[in-house]
């Protein structure tokens, strides 16, 4: 009996509602693309139709062009030979007509609305993250700025320099005017009142 357990373990094969004959599918590869029933179509190009269209029924040459049909087919159906009417005066059919257009006119107007909502969205996207560098790039500059008007106020100008020399030069004439009235010598004394005379 062990040497069937030992064979039994090495390869398993399935039983039951799990063996099948399909291969298995690789993971590592894509999938073959189904056949569709209903036919495939681009959704951009589409929709750029739909944009169209709808751009033109906002247009006053598709209500003028509206209005001429409308009046044709109106004075056709009553004066025309009765032979040759299409649509007796009740105009049943022009409702009809009308009916279908408005009826294809408002999802495609409502499409058009949605992808320009889209593209709005996207745009005000961009302009809120533009618009958030902008102000980071203002307050930076503004920081900038500030420090450097802080520096400017440590940094010696030509008339703080010209100043404080002044203020030094006058320090020193009242020492040396200090001085000379204090001498031990009369010597200097006098030498130093030529010197004034001069």
């Amino acid at each position: 009996m062990a040497p069937d357990r030992e064979t039994g373990r090495g390869e398993r094969t399935p039983a039951g509602a799990t063996a099948s004959s399909r291969p298995r599918a690789r993971l590592d590869q894509p999938r073959p693309p189904r056949h569709r029933i209903l036919p495939e179509w681009d959704p951009e190009a589409f929709g750029r139709l739909s944009e169209r269209i709808a751009r033109f029924l906002g247009t006053g040459r598709f209500i003028v062009w509206m209005t001429i049909v409308i009046i044709v087919w109106v004075l056709w159906n009553i004066f025309a030979p009765r032979d040759l009417r299409f649509d007796n005066y009740p105009f049943i059919f022009l409702t009809l007509m009308l009916s279908l257009q408005a009826s294809y006119a408002a999802p495609l107007i409502l499409l058009a609305q949605n992808r320009q909502d889209d593209r709005d969205r996207v745009n005000l996207e961009q302009d809120r993250k533009s618009n958030e560098r902008s102000i980071a790039d203002t307050e930076y500059l503004t920081r900038e700025i500030a420090a450097l008007r802080i520096g400017l106020g440590e940094v010696a100008t030509r008339d703080w320099i010209r100043s404080e020399l002044q203020d030094m030069v006058k320090e020193l004439e009242e020492r040396w005017d200090g001085h000379r009235e204090h001498a031990v010598f009369p010597a200097e004394r006098s030498r130093g009142r030529d010197v004034e005379d001069r």
